[in-house]
């Protein structure tokens, strides 16, 4: 099966092409599919990340007093100007590096769940399993959120999860960070990972959603926790 052909699968015939994957673990194109997306997202939507960065650490008092004046009107200034070489950078190694990891480790921790009901299945094949259904999110996700990010010339106020239905919630609350974690295309992505995991493992769909989904938790639970790291942080 071609990259077409697996990339209109996850989509139109999940069940049939995670089948096809447990069956032929293929994940180097995909992986860099993905890489070229995220990095195309991060660098069109940089100068919002920035503008929005700024304006919510001018308004932060508190963070001002901790770093103090002179300081902090240096990494203001670092965040409003910021040098082409740093974006560059940023763009182009920290983010995709970034994205390559979290996949490695959740591929990690989903082989790991799954060793709780199952002796079957190999780490290569979670990991092909993860990287094509994480097509929903990086490809059709982020098209979506381009899109109103482009519209609303924002990227704090956008947003594809149950935070959209509360748009005057401050998104440096924690109420926002955990609805924001219920995003529609994760759900997505988890629902039909479960046809992958449920080959892979050779378990009853049933179990394959429990670990799929509790992954998601688990996920979910640990944003939630560097959110509030972040904002201690930020005062």
């Amino acid at each position: 099966m071609n990259f077409i052909n697996r990339f209109f699968g996850i989509f139109l015939s999940p069940q049939q092409t995670f089948k096809a994957l447990a069956e032929k673990h293929v994940w180097i194109d995909v992986l860099i599919v993905l890489l070229i997306a995220i990095v195309l997202f991060t660098h069109l939507t940089m100068p919002y990340t920035l503008k929005d960065t700024a304006q919510l650490m001018e308004n932060n008092t508190n963070l001002k007093e901790r770093l103090g004046e002179e300081r902090f009107e240096q990494t203001m200034e670092r965040v409003r100007n910021p040098s082409e070489s740093s974006i560059l950078i940023r763009v182009f190694v920290i983010t995709p590096l970034t994205l390559t990891i979290s996949f490695l480790i959740a591929s990690l921790f989903l082989l790991i769940l799954g060793r709780f009901s199952a002796t079957e299945g190999k780490y290569i094949q979670v990991f092909s399993a993860y990287l094509h259904a994480n097509l929903i999110d990086k490809i059709l996700g982020n098209a979506l959120r381009l899109f109103l990010i482009i519209s609303r010339k924002s990227i704090f106020q956008t947003s594809t999860s149950l935070a959209i239905f509360f748009p005057h919630m401050e998104v440096t609350s924690l109420s926002y960070a955990m609805l924001s974690q219920v995003d529609f295309f994760q759900l997505w992505l988890f629902g039909v990972l479960s046809f992958g995991l449920s080959y892979i493992f050779k378990i009853e769909l049933k179990k394959a959603l429990f670990i799929s989904y509790g992954f998601w938790l688990l996920k979910s639970a640990v944003n939630v926790a560097i959110f509030l790291v972040s904002m201690s942080f930020m005062g």
